[in-house]
């Protein structure tokens, strides 16, 4: 871990100089492995890539002049080709949820314990009256909660419910056998479609409030939020002092 330094003049008293600074002193701390990081951006990838061609299928008359049938067909290898994509990377960080340092485990919610409670009821009493405290180095109650219902149940609801629409092609086939049972108990094939559709709007809506989110955070803590998913590595305040500073006099 590696400490840094940041100076900011000490506000001046009427009629002097300033005759000192604060030295705010961070730690680095490496926080997020590379499998994370990897997930993260392949995730985020996929999520992009079945939206728009979701969306493409959807609604095929935006793709009437591109050179119909045969695009059409390859809007749809593509969207189930990001599928198995984002299917592999969900199963890839459970996995690394496991065998991952501490921080892959952060946020995680807790149902069962009190503390996770009050800590989610202060993250949101925190966004509201927008008064921060200290962030945590992981993921926070309220962003472990909102990874969880969205990743792993959203993303995960969109995989099994595509995987069972993309088997109703191949009727007794192995995704048909695997995942068929899905299209009666969500009310048929057509109300499949419609709350895969659903979900899908779902986590587009999650993608803005976390871009959001990271960016409201980046600002406000500035201990290298965004950086982190390139390089693992986070800034942590330690303390400030006032240290003397001759050249301001």
């Amino acid at each position: 871990m590696a400490l840094m330094t940041h100076r900011k003049s000490a506000p001046a008293r009427p009629g002097r100089a300033p005759l000192a600074r604060t030295q705010t002193r961070y730690r680095r701390v490496y926080v997020w492995q590379p499998a994370i990081r990897i997930f993260h951006w392949v995730a985020a990838a996929c999520v992009t890539v079945l939206f728009v061609t979701g969306f493409m299928i959807t609604h095929p008359m935006v793709n009437a002049g591109t050179g119909g049938a045969l695009s059409m067909g390859a809007i749809r290898e593509v969207h189930f080709a990001a599928g198995y994509v984002f299917a592999v990377a969900l199963v890839w960080r459970v996995f690394w949820f496991i065998r991952g340092n501490s921080f892959a485990r952060s946020g995680f919610p807790c149902f069962w314990r009190g503390s996770w409670w009050r800590a989610l009821i202060g993250q949101v009493r925190e966004y509201l009256t927008y008064e921060f405290g200290a962030p945590p180095l992981g993921h926070n109650a309220l962003a472990g909660l909102s990874y969880v219902a969205a990743l792993f149940g959203l993303g995960a609801f969109q995989v099994v419910s595509g995987l069972a629409l993309l088997g109703q092609s191949r009727p007794g086939g192995a995704l048909d056998v695997l995942f068929g049972w899905t299209v009666p108990l969500l009310g048929g094939s057509f109300r499949t479609h419609m709350w895969h559709d659903l979900a899908a709007w779902g986590l587009c809506v999650f993608v803005i409030a976390h871009v959001y989110i990271v960016l409201l955070d980046a600002h406000q803590y500035r201990n290298g939020l965004i950086g982190a998913m390139f390089s693992g590595n986070k800034f942590q305040r330690l303390d400030d002092e006032e240290v003397e500073d001759r050249d301001d006099r």
